[in-house]
């Protein structure tokens, strides 16, 4: 009978010892899981958003002749009515602690509400805070504040010529390295996501080597362009928020000359310099921007395309009007440009003096309204039409929702 309670004994003990091992099994388990990090896969890493902006530029129109292909071409000419100026959905996403992508086509380049790729990269981070960045594919050259700035966030309806000229579309293929320490890089998200109107985090100091032909081309020469710029933005104890920056390229560009148009060099040298010098709208804003360099340019009284010098840029000043939920910005630019259009036929002859007027409405974040006033005095020659002067004023519409 002793044996037999001894061995009842001992199979109690056993699964005792059993039911507190697996107790202390998943209690380990559980301490186990909250420290159990989860990665998301890459796909629910990615963001989409967009824009889309539509215009009307046939209000009190007086010279159908003065017209900016560059700018909009529902501008002048036989058009008019409404047009998509733009018609953007982004796709972003940091896919890998240092490897970030941006997608951006356009569903209304050209006017003809077809689809471009304007940005294709990825950046690849070189350090942990990714301070130190490579970015790889087709993007904005970081050349001028106004070119790197996105159309959404813009006061007036479009770039000025004096800096625009310098790449078409403002953007390249290439490959671009950027640096800013994280307070920077901070600084930079803050300035677009405030509503302070900023260019977007192009880095401290930029290098990069590029085409040269444009986006979306094939380059026509083996030669790539060298672009350069350094920026600080600097916070005051005021909150008072400026930025300067110094900005330069060289490189060689090959102009698409017209059947009329006299034989001579194709390929010419280029190279652009220039400051700029923002103070951020808090609530009253200054922004101005200027280069000088030379470049390929039509000459009328030869009908060749000539290597000539070039200048220009703007001033704008702006004042944020915040009314509740609603913000207004009252705005005047006035911009001037002397040179070539490298990127047009027979890197067309411009002079250009304009001064716009105007006012943006946002009604809440995801819609704004622009209305604009311009007089304009622009000559554009080549070619096709050797003497060409036109002066005239217009009202501008841009109605824009954000998504």
């Amino acid at each position: 009978m002793r044996i037999r309670f001894a061995v009842a004994l001992a199979s109690f003990a056993l699964v005792l010892f059993g039911t507190f091992a697996r107790g202390a099994e998943k209690d380990s388990l559980l301490t186990e899981k909250p420290e159990q990090k989860v990665q998301n896969a890459w796909y629910e890493k990615i963001q989409i958003r967009g824009y889309a902006q539509l215009r009307y530029n046939g209000l009190f129109e007086t010279n159908p002749d003065l017209k900016c292909d560059q700018c909009d071409r529902s501008w002048g000419g036989d058009g008019g009515g409404f047009f998509f100026r733009r018609i953007r959905i982004i796709f972003s996403g940091q896919i890998h602690p240092k490897i970030y992508f941006y997608i951006q086509p356009d569903f209304a380049s050209g006017g003809s509400n077809l689809a471009q790729i304007r940005d294709a990269y990825f950046d690849l981070g070189l350090d942990a805070d990714n301070e130190f960045r490579v970015r790889i594919g087709q993007s904005k050259i970081p050349f001028g504040f106004e070119n790197m700035q996105s159309s959404q966030n813009r006061l007036p309806l479009d770039r000025n010529d004096g800096i625009n000229s310098a790449a078409p579309n403002e953007r390249e293929t290439g490959v671009f390295f950027y640096y800013a320490p994280k307070e920077i890089r901070k600084l930079f998200s803050y300035l677009v996501s405030s509503g302070l109107k900023g260019s977007g985090d192009y880095g401290m100091f930029g290098l990069g080597v590029y085409n040269g032909q444009g986006p979306n081309a094939l380059d026509r020469n083996k030669n790539l362009n060298v672009v350069a710029r350094m920026t600080y933005p600097l916070e005051l104890p005021s909150g008072q928020i400026i930025e300067a920056s110094l900005q330069g390229y060289t490189g060689k560009y090959v102009v698409n000359k017209g059947p009329k148009t006299e034989v001579g060099q194709n390929e010419f040298k280029e190279f652009r310099y220039g400051p700029t010098f923002v103070i951020y709208p808090q609530p009253f804003g200054l922004q101005a921007e200027y280069n000088w360099g030379r470049g390929p340019e039509y000459d009328p009284s030869t009908n060749q395309v000539l290597d000539a010098p070039l200048e220009g840029g703007y001033v704008l000043a702006s004042y944020m009007l915040k009314l509740d939920s609603k913000v207004f910005i009252p705005f005047g630019r006035y911009h001037y440009y002397k040179g070539g259009k490298k990127f047009e036929l027979d890197a067309t002859r411009h002079r250009v003096k304009e001064l716009e007027l105007g006012v943006e409405w946002q009604f809440s974040k995801n819609f704004e309204l622009v209305t604009m006033y311009t007089i304009s005095d622009r000559t554009f020659e080549n070619s096709t039409n050797p003497d060409n002067r036109q002066k005239g004023s217009l009202l501008r519409l841009q109605a824009q929702v954000n998504f």
